[in-house]
């Protein structure tokens, strides 16, 4: 939790930057995220020059202090990139754009005094890097607009209660987490702090969602540490000032070695950088569509992909997403694997569009590993659509995955970006292209409130905590069918499923309880009335006398 003093420090970098003509904040993020690079370089980096170092040159004043920072800008570019930084490699075509000298010397001030009060909350016993990870996540609060094609932010709650749902883990030394549109990685942040929160020995509840959190760590084995900070996280995006954002996002929460791509992932990018990364080929290395490194000048267009049918498969042990909303992509942009619920000829010269939310869920079961998990978010239209290709879209997911929980979540969750009706998915990868059904029942919970106001102010709501009771429902649920379709959370099985078009939105489903209403006897009722008549009767008579 961020003081008072953090807060309204990063407010009046908000300001300044505002006033000084950044007034997109998207883009004033991403010159933020540079200028925090560069505050902690000498950190994950402390063999660099002195000259490259934050603490030989933040005093400097006006264009002494801009061309110092410009020229660590040219170096992390040039040569950090060539040293397996992710960060570095992902600014080759970025720019600095924070031109007014004066500017950036208001912003390195800021950012000083915003690391002070970070040190003073350390020796509160308040941990570093949970609290510069929340600087991070208010930062990202700022960025209070949608983008294209339905980008906008998970709120924090929502992430963390579905990585309290997947429970994902690193048991497996080879486990890999990942999402397919990772936009500012706060998915990716939220896995993170529920796999530390399990191996810490200190944990205590959310303030705002009475959900446990702790972000010591201290079980984890330095094996693990490194595992889970080098190895583990996946994330593709399209776009690129969204990648260096989310890789930023994760690196201030502690996360040195992010695998944020900017790739399409439903296109064959995805196969080519699968084939690459697990042939050990440095990918980072990656530049103008040119491999250089350990295997010189290879073009990517050339690589062998005609396997493209192994690569990228059952990748990942868990995913947690939300795909864009309603957007369309040509048919000729997306991969040759993705060919399961759209049927396209690959002789066929016509392009056609098709919806980007089910191509990704049918990506996500494609680089899910057998018995990998997903928590996906989706539109309520994907559930109960009963056009071809979305019935096909759900027979794919019942059959090829054991469907645990649709949870539906109230409308204005997403405010005040959209006001679209949502739900979760949980479900568990089996077997792909089955031709049977892995789902046997499929447990629905109807969510009425998510603990905040559904407008577009999304306003904490005092004393509502419907998080745990949601985690609470799903655990109970394992051990005991639910059939009363009455209460807000039941079971259903495939048989009713198939019987109603494979169609999984909760309100089909669940019926509404009417309370019987006991009437008096019709002939008392009649008595009654004509009781009342004769009073009213009366008092005409009287107020007729009164008037003669």
């Amino acid at each position: 939790m961020l003081n008072s003093e953090i807060k309204s420090k990063i407010q009046l970098l908000w300001d300044r930057l505002w006033g000084g003509g950044l007034t997109n904040p998207i883009t004033a993020i991403e010159q933020i995220s540079y200028l925090l690079f560069m505050k902690r370089l000498e950190k994950f980096h402390p063999e660099v020059e002195e000259k490259y170092k934050w603490s030989t040159y933040h005093d400097f004043k006006g264009i002494e202090l801009k061309n110092r920072i410009v020229e660590v800008f040219t170096f992390v570019q040039n040569d950090l990139a060539k040293e397996d930084e992710p960060f570095a490699i992902e600014m080759k075509k970025a720019k600095f754009g924070i031109e007014t000298p004066s500017l950036i010397e208001d912003a390195t001030i800021i950012i000083d005094e915003i690391f002070d009060q970070i040190e003073i909350e350390e020796n509160k016993n308040q941990h570093f890097q949970d609290t510069l990870g929340d600087v991070y996540e208010y930062l990202l609060k700022s960025t209070n607009e949608a983008g294209k094609n339905g980008q906008f932010r998970t709120p924090r709650h929502i992430i963390q209660m579905m990585a309290e749902l997947l429970q994902p883990n690193i048991d497996d030394k080879n486990a890999r987490i990942c999402d397919v549109t990772s936009g500012t990685s706060g998915f990716l942040v939220g896995a993170f702090q529920y796999i530390l929160k399990e191996n810490s020995k200190l944990v205590e509840l959310d303030e705002d969602n009475k959900l446990e959190k702790g972000l010591d760590g201290a079980n984890l084995t330095s094996k693990k540490k490194s595992q889970l900070l080098q190895k583990t996280f996946f994330g593709f995006d399209i776009d690129s000032t969204m990648v260096r954002i989310g890789m930023m996002n994760m690196m201030m929460h502690g996360i040195t070695k992010p695998q944020i791509k900017h790739l399409n992932t439903l296109s064959e990018e995805y196969e080519k950088f699968i084939e690459i990364y697990d042939n050990e080929i440095n990918i980072d290395n990656l530049i103008d569509g040119k491999l250089k490194g350990s295997v010189n000048h290879v073009e990517t267009n050339n690589l062998n992909i005609s396997k493209s049918d192994i690569f990228g498969k059952g990748e990942f042990s868990y995913i947690l997403a939300n795909p864009p909303f309603a957007a369309k992509v040509n048919s000729k942009s997306i991969s040759k694997n993705l060919n399961r619920i759209y049927e396209i000829k690959e002789d066929s010269k016509k392009a056609i569009s098709l919806q980007t939310e089910l191509l990704f869920l049918e990506r996500i079961i494609f680089m899910l590993k057998n018995e990998g998990k997903a928590a996906v978010i989706v539109p309520e239209g994907v559930l109960f659509n009963s056009g071809k290709v979305y019935r096909k879209a759900r027979e794919i997911l019942l059959k090829d995955c054991d469907l645990e929980a649709v949870i539906s979540l109230p409308s204005g969750v997403f405010n005040p970006y959209t006001a679209v009706k949502t739900s979760i998915l949980l479900f568990t990868k089996k077997q792909f292209d089955s031709k049977k059904y892995h789902t046997k029942k499929v447990w629905f919970y109807g969510m009425d409130s998510d603990g905040y106001t559904l407008d577009t102010n999304r306003k904490k709501i005092v004393e509502d905590f419907p998080l745990p009771e949601v985690l609470k429902g799903f655990e109970n649920q394992k051990d005991k069918i639910q059939k009363d379709r009455r209460q807000k959370h039941f079971h259903v099985p495939i048989k009713d499923i198939e019987e109603n078009g494979l169609e999984l939105n909760y309100n089909k489903y669940f019926e509404i309880s009417y309370k019987a209403q006991g009437y008096e006897p019709p002939a008392k009722l009649l008595s009654q009335l004509i009781k009342l008549e004769e009073e009213i009767f009366e008092n005409y008579s009287e107020l007729s006398k009164i008037i003669e």
